[in-house]
Parts: structure tokens; sequence; C-alpha cells
């Protein structure tokens, strides 16, 4: 039995905001990007000082030559 396992492509963009950076800017930052760039968050950290650091990714679209 042979298993087929889907390699799927992203690349990432990281947005930083600093302590002073509301959580409604900082979601309004993410939401312009998932609406017009095609981005998802992936992942989330706030750091100690209060930096926030949001990771984004959408899929790499591969296109192949038809003639």
């Amino acid at each position: 039995m042979s298993e087929w396992w889907a390699m799927t492509d992203y690349e990432y963009r990281v947005l930083t905001f600093d302590r002073h950076t509301s959580k409604a800017q900082a979601r309004q930052a993410v939401r312009e990007h998932a609406e017009y760039g095609r981005w998802e968050l992936s992942r989330t950290v706030i750091y100690e000082g209060g930096v926030r650091r949001m990771w984004l990714r959408r899929k790499i679209m591969r296109v192949q030559r038809t003639a």
C-alpha cells in the first residue's frame, strides 16, 4: 500500500508590533493582510516587554506553463 503526502509550500511574513500598539491596531493590520494578500495567521507570541510578533503564511501558488 503506498501513501501519498501532499507537500504544501508556504511563504511567511512576520509582523512585529511594539508595546505601544493596541491590540485593535494589530488585529486591523492582520485583517488587512488576510483580506488583500490572502495571508492567514500562523503563530502569535507576546514577549515579556510587551512586543507582539505575529507570523502570517500563505500557500505558494505554482503555475504550470500550458503552451
